[in-house]
């Protein structure tokens, strides 16, 4: 039965036009072809992703870390307390009032007191500022790296210039060694992304970086097994173009520059919208969608790679929508922050009472009273 599953998805006619077949793609005479099983060795590279991660951010994240001053906030720790431990683990991070005057009664504490307790432990679960300007400085430093190797594979080449290109020959098209390394490197680090999805900081778009990541590998390994190299190499370096700024503006985020953030924040947002919301919708898009129906009919692989485009699409869209949001708050003189981030918390209460005895206070503190303000 696995035999036949395996025959019936590898068949040709899903995969390839019209009076091809898997032979016409053999290695012949010197020219080099796609194939999947060169995807096997993306997952190992995938793992060795997560030893370099953890190498650069132990010993180049960090020390920037603190080159940059990126400081942590002083977070008040929640007061142990079975009772409200166990509702928070098992039923609700965010208690409803009906809720909060049930535990208080159970709690011996009083209403106030809960809600503080539950605000200090939401606080203390969520990633620390160190843990955020590492993640940030990883992704960084692969998008740059990768959007310039993608640039240096693909600027000399005839198809870049002119997208008629992408199709001349198709799917008889030889792949090149820096192809090959720029895929299998790709492709390596978005499946190293989804295996750290889950302890990686978690933001409100957290169900749509999956949808992304997977989509993605979905891509990229379909593009390269069906030899749509060519127009897989252009839709990369278009994605890392972008991605680089924004975990910059990330990083001078959280190392407290707030003009520079803004500034390349900006940047980040034109140039996302300029090749997320019109070159790739308009020229890539046009280029996979309309010139391949010109050399031959239309196959499910033809609407299986459209149909990705498409969903991805639709995720740049829906993070345009927060870009510009962000852009709006910016240009208002309000601090751009990003959207998708959970806010930390403040015991407003608490810092009430201690106002009225102490003065100011900063994360439970007494503020000194100067006039200084920290500057890019």
């Amino acid at each position: 039965m696995f035999q036949t599953l395996y025959s019936y998805f590898w068949w040709e006619r899903l995969w390839l036009p019209a009076n091809l077949t898997w032979a016409d793609l053999e290695d012949r005479d010197g020219r080099v072809y796609a194939k999947a099983s060169d995807l096997y060795i993306t997952l190992p590279l995938a793992f060795l992703f997560l030893v370099v991660r953890h190498l650069f951010e132990t010993y180049v994240a960090t020390p920037l870390a603190g080159l940059l001053n990126v400081k942590e906030k002083v977070r008040l720790k929640a007061t142990p307390n079975a009772v409200l431990e166990r509702f928070y683990a098992a039923t609700s991070k965010h208690p409803k009032q009906a809720d909060v005057e049930m535990l208080s009664k159970k709690s011996g504490c009083t209403v106030r007191q809960v809600e503080r307790w539950f605000r200090r432990r939401r606080n203390q679960d969520r990633p620390s500022l160190l843990k955020k300007f590492r993640e940030a400085s990883w992704r960084f430093t692969f998008y740059l790296i990768a959007f310039i190797a993608g640039m240096a594979v693909i600027v000399d080449k005839p198809w870049f210039y002119d997208l008629r290109e992408v199709w001349k020959g198709y799917p008889i098209q030889s792949v090149l060694p820096s192809q090959y390394w720029y895929y299998m490197i790709e492709l390596s680090f978005y499946w190293s992304l989804l295996f750290s999805i889950a302890s990686d900081v978690k933001r409100k778009d957290f169900k749509e970086q999956i949808i992304h990541h997977v989509a993605t590998i979905i891509l990229i390994s379909f593009s390269w097994f069906a030899n749509y190299v060519r127009a897989g190499t252009l839709i990369m370096a278009l994605h890392d173009s972008s991605d680089y700024l924004l975990e910059s503006a990330k990083m001078f985020n959280y190392a407290g520059w707030r003009n520079t953030c803004n500034n390349i924040f900006i940047i980040f947002a034109a140039v996302f919208i300029i090749t997320r919301l019109v070159i790739l919708p308009f020229w890539i898009m046009h280029c996979t969608m309309v010139y391949p129906l010109d050399l031959y009919p239309a196959f499910f692989g033809y609407y299986f790679f459209n149909f990705m485009m498409v969903v991805l699409q639709s995720l740049h869209i829906f993070w345009a929508y927060l870009i510009i949001r962000m852009a709006q708050k910016f240009i208002t003189g309000k601090v751009v922050e990003d959207e998708r981030s959970d806010r930390e918390e403040t015991d407003n209460s608490e810092e009430e009472e201690e106002v009225a005895k102490n003065g100011p206070l900063s994360n439970g503190h007494p503020v000194l009273n100067n006039n200084h303000r920290k500057t890019d």
